[in-house]
């Protein structure tokens, strides 16, 4: 596992919190898949009584945000009707064909010069539901809010549309208080559709640069930050150290726990009360600070939907009282698909453990059917077992990657076979489970599933090793590949002498960086999941100690990685209901569900036996999949242990941004905080986007071109449609009694504090 060197105990990682709004609750992975109910308007018999709605406590900074509370996306189909939406925005084919339905129904109310007239603007209006800006628009960002029948105009561009077209707004709105009081008070009615941000109202919104120019990529501070938002999935974990599927399309999500137990989450985000598999009497773990030891490991066998095996990995002591470790094969109970059977346990593998630290844990099963087993060097510091140390030794099993065939048996009677085309079959004075050698301490790799569509870079391995006193690093195994430990850390020397004569052929890693970055790097997984689609590709990775989240860009071209940090604590830019802006600091695995998203796990307090880990996923709240492209249908699990429903104690965005502000408010300024996006930016200049284009005002179509855009919308009447509006505000939830934002104020207690110090002493041994 990673190790630790602790110089201070934080629980979380925050950032840019500011005002108020609501209370919402997110349940398992599903972000942006809020409620949406139909349109109401707000009642404005006076203008102060509007104004006074529009600076409701929860008024937002205008970010990209649709109306069913969800991310922009990227329609699979170019949008006929509100084409200046067609390639970013908040409507589907589903929607755009019902907003030209709406049109042309009120189109059917006017005369040829009401059409030439008005036309164009009743259509932008319409549309505006469309724009990736629909929330701020509408008034949908703070779910209490009572929603808007129009949305936000600019006030020059309102006056225009109320001299030319006053008529038509009976047509747009049923709002009786907006027919009476506004149809012949023109200053009155665009006062009612003022925003406050004046950078956000229609048209002015297309006209800003500074807001469109990255419209639809992933957010970036200006320091080249990306900004990430996460949804709390599971809480009260004893030091979290893996999350597995068993690729049966029942998308359950296995959740283990150092000290030797694995819980089971169901689809619906709800948790079994009994666990999968229960064997703390066996595992070594401990309650010390930053204990390696334990339960490190687990993978399921390709073919688990038929053969019920998987896999495990963990530190035990033998009647002797040697520490070792020990790769075992378990099944699963036939009777009940959410319980191991213990007493199923085939040992495959056990290695003696010289001392307590560098155990390695990981499992998995490549592309090619075989499992590899990732082994620490044995502990202690700088590899001191032997003239070369344990790494380079390659007779014996410890600093390396093994690959063996589980499905079979050698001949000399070994639990497993030899894959024939091992690098290391044919040299007698090796080891033939060896695939690569070399390493440290790997603490968490993961196959890349490829690309979603061309399947590019599937099978790949990635790996995090941790490093000694300089350097942590990210590798790519290659087989038969010497990965340098201990000549090397990183991509410089560590042992002189043995660096002096080592192979130029040693495999060097992809990426590194040194102790101003990080100090215990934890490997993670390259997306390939479909929710967010700018994160294709992306290795996101963090670091143990200072909990710090990052993601490597692969150049092709210059053969490189380029490094990117990953920002979370945006409240502004996580304001979507069920998301969070903080975490627990100590960053213990990463992990990616079985429909390809991504999650990562850490704790407050790194011990076996310390409740304060949880379980997050990545979200971007720049831009989605389209509605409905990720849908999926879990294959039912019979249960028979009861369900214990999900209660989240992270506050949301939402939620800190409803908290009443103690402090003054910040005097504007034209430059940017840093953790606020570059596309949030209320001062930027306003000059012509090129992105986004106000719609054009055209002739009205044929008789037949009008049948058939009705047809069209009439298709879909009675179906479910995502871009509903709400009739009424959403109802503020019942108060959490507790918050990861009031466990803030923890402390370690003094046993952690006396820990820290041996830990130090301990990892420079």
């Amino acid at each position: 596992m990673n190790e630790p060197c602790y110089e201070e105990v934080q629980d979380f990682y925050t950032s840019d919190l500011k005002k108020p709004t609501l209370k919402e609750v997110n349940a398992w992975p599903q972000a942006g898949k809020g409620r949406s109910s139909s349109g109401v308007s707000f009642c404005c018999p006076h203008v102060c009584v509007c104004l006074s709605l529009l600076c409701l406590t929860g008024c937002l900074r205008g970010h990209p945000q649709c109306l069913d509370y969800g991310p922009p996306f990227q329609p699979a189909l170019p949008l006929k009707f509100c084409s200046a939406y067609e390639n970013f925005g908040c409507c589907d084919q589903e929607r755009d064909n019902s907003i030209a339905a709406k049109y042309w129904d009120i189109m059917d109310y006017m005369d040829p010069q009401g059409h030439k007239l008005c036309g164009t603007y009743i259509k932008d209006i319409l549309c505006q539901e469309c724009s990736p800006y629909a929330a701020h628009l509408y008034d949908a960002e703070n779910p209490r809010t009572p929603l808007r029948s129009l949305p936000g105009l600019c006030f020059d561009y309102c006056s225009q549309f109320h001299l030319n077209c006053y008529s038509a707004i009976r047509l747009l709105t049923s709002d009786k208080h907006i027919q009476e009081c506004c149809e012949t008070n023109r200053t009155h009615f665009c006062h009612l559709l003022q925003l406050q941000d004046e950078d956000y109202c229609f048209p002015q919104v297309l006209q800003n640069s500074a807001l469109n120019r990255s419209l639809g990529l992933a957010l970036e501070e200006r320091r080249g930050c990306i900004q990430l938002c996460l949804v709390e999935v599971a809480n009260g974990l004893r030091n979290p150290v893996l999350m597995a599927h068993a690729t049966d399309q029942t998308h359950r999500a296995f959740v283990a726990e150092q000290l030797g137990l694995v819980w089971v989450y169901l689809p619906d985000g709800s948790r079994l009360e009994e666990p999968f598999l229960d064997i703390q009497r066996i595992v070594l773990a401990t309650p010390w600070l930053g204990d390696e030891r334990g339960f490190l490991g687990m993978a399921f066998h390709p073919k688990h939907k038929d053969n019920r095996k998987f896999y495990i990995y963990y530190s035990y002591m033998d009647k002797n009282r040697v520490e070792k470790i020990r790769i075992s094969e378990l099944k699963v109970l036939a009777s009940d698909a959410n319980k191991a059977d213990p007493r199923s346990e085939r040992n495959l593998l056990e290695l003696e453990e010289p001392a307590a630290n560098h155990n390695g844990g990981q499992l998995l099963f490549g592309v090619d059917g075989y499992l590899y087993v990732f082994t620490g060097d044995g502990g202690k510091a700088g590899d001191p077992f032997g003239k070369f140390g344990n790494a380079q030794n390659k007779s014996t099993l410890l600093g390396k990657v093994l690959r063996i065939d589980v499905d079979g048996r050698s001949p000399d009677g070994k639990p497993y076979r030899i894959p024939p085309d091992n690098p290391l079959v044919s040299d007698t004075k090796a080891r033939p489970e060896v695939y690569a050698y070399g390493v440290r301490n790997m603490w968490r790799c993961a196959v890349d599933r490829g690309d979603p569509v061309t399947k590019k870079g599937r099978g790949r391995i990635f790996c995090g090793d941790v490093g000694q006193n300089r350097f942590e690093e990210i590798d790519l195994i290659v087989k038969g590949g010497n990965y340098g430990w201990r000549a090397k850390e990183g991509f410089e020397c560590y042992d002189a002498k043995l660096c002096h004569n080592s192979s130029l052929d040693d495999i060097l890693p992809i990426f590194a960086y040194g102790r101003s970055v990080g100090k215990s790097v934890t490997g993670g997984f390259v997306y390939r999941g479909c929710e967010s689609p700018n994160l294709n590709g992306l290795y996101i990775f963090g670091d143990f100690m200072n909990g710090r989240l990052m993601a490597l860009q692969e150049d092709e071209k210059a053969n490189k990685w380029k490094k990117q940090d990953i920002c979370i604590g945006s409240t502004t830019a996580c304001a979507f209901p069920g998301m969070i802006s903080s975490y627990s600091k100590f960053i213990t695995s990463f992990a990616e569900d079985e429909a390809g998203e991504l999650y990562f796990m850490s704790t407050s307090y790194p011990s076996a036996y310390a409740p304060h880990g949880s379980l997050y996923k990545l979200i971007d709240p720049a831009r989605r999949a389209p509605p409905g492209k990720c849908k999926y249908t879990p294959v039912p699990v019979k249960t028979k242990s009861k369900r214990i429903p999900f209660v989240p104690r992270a506050k949301t965005a939402l939620e800190l941004l409803n908290e009443p502000s103690t402090t003054k408010p910040p005097k504007k300024s034209s430059t940017l905080s840093a953790a606020t996006p570059r596309v949030y930016s209320k001062k930027a200049k306003k000059t012509p986007s090129t992105k986004i284009k106000a719609s054009t005002a055209k002739t009205a179509p044929s008789a037949k071109g009008r049948q058939r855009v009705k047809a069209e919308a009439k298709t879909y009447k009675g179906k479910k449609v995502a871009h509903k509006s709400r009739t009424a505000p959403a109802p503020p939830l019942p108060k959490k009694k507790s918050s990861h934002q009031a466990r803030t104020k923890e402390v370690l207690p003094k046993k952690a504090a006396l820990a820290k110090g041996k830990l130090e002493k301990r990892r420079k041994k």
